[in-house]
């Protein structure tokens, strides 16, 4: 453990505050990658929660995409029935395992669409693939708050456009990381020693938050999708580095 954890946890959340803002997700995978090394994973899955929570309510105040119903509620049903199953695993789960099978999903896959950007869309499944994906979101929300991570790729594999996927994401990563929120505190996961360390997480992310947001804002459809996978990827590889020494 880092001999100062009030710092570790605002590094942490200072470099997740601006990559959530840029992408509109991966706060609790890039800060992850800090706090795995110096923090005890039960508060660093909680504080992961919170600062992905306190992140997407910085990105719904600066930046507006709209809000699809239809597009979105099949991913905020898997998502709401997959968080109570995520809960459940978390003790009982090899998060460190976890943590190393899916870094090695994202860190195989995201290049090789990198690499094959002519790759035609997927446009079977419909609702219901919609709807897995977002139970797989939410089963990921609860073991550790990473809640966006495969929906996002879902959606870069539907080629949504750039403003369409923010807006899925976003609006999927609030919900999720909610109720994720609720059912630690109802399950007792959160303490009152977690406090001070919200208190610092919160202001540490504010203001990267809030550049990260200002620079999505410029950016081209095809240089977010690069940047979506390229952070997916780099977010695997720290998962595969915090968890496969430790297995």
């Amino acid at each position: 453990m880092m001999e100062h954890p009030f710092l570790a946890a605002a590094i942490g959340a200072v470099v997740a505050g601006f990559v959530q803002g840029l992408s509109g997700f991966a706060f609790s995978m890039v800060a992850m990658s800090f706090w795995a090394w110096w923090l005890d994973p039960m508060m660093a899955a909680v504080l992961a929660v919170f600062g992905g929570l306190t992140g997407q309510i910085i990105g719904a105040v600066s930046v507006r995409r709209g809000f699809d119903a239809k597009l979105l509620l099949p991913f905020l049903a898997g998502g709401f029935a997959g968080i109570p199953l995520g809960v459940y695993l978390l003790p009982l789960l090899d998060v460190h395992l976890f943590k190393a099978a899916l870094g090695g999903l994202l860190i195989v896959w995201c290049p090789f669409m990198l690499l094959a950007p002519r790759l035609p869309a997927i446009t079977g499944g419909g609702r219901v693939a919609d709807g897995l994906a977002g139970l797989a979101g939410g089963i990921c929300g609860g073991i550790g708050g990473f809640t966006g991570a495969l929906p996002t790729l879902w959606c870069s594999l539907r080629k949504m456009p750039k403003d369409t996927q923010r807006s899925v994401i976003q609006n999927f990563n609030l919900a999720t990381l909610a109720a994720t929120m609720v059912a630690y505190v109802v399950t007792g996961k959160v303490t009152r020693d977690m406090l001070p360390m919200f208190a610092v997480v919160a202001p540490a992310m504010l203001v990267p938050g809030l550049l990260g947001a200002r620079v999505y804002v410029g950016l081209s459809e095809d240089t977010f999708r690069k940047i979506v996978l390229v952070l997916l990827a780099a977010s695997g590889a720290a998962l595969l580095a915090s968890g496969v020494p430790r297995l």
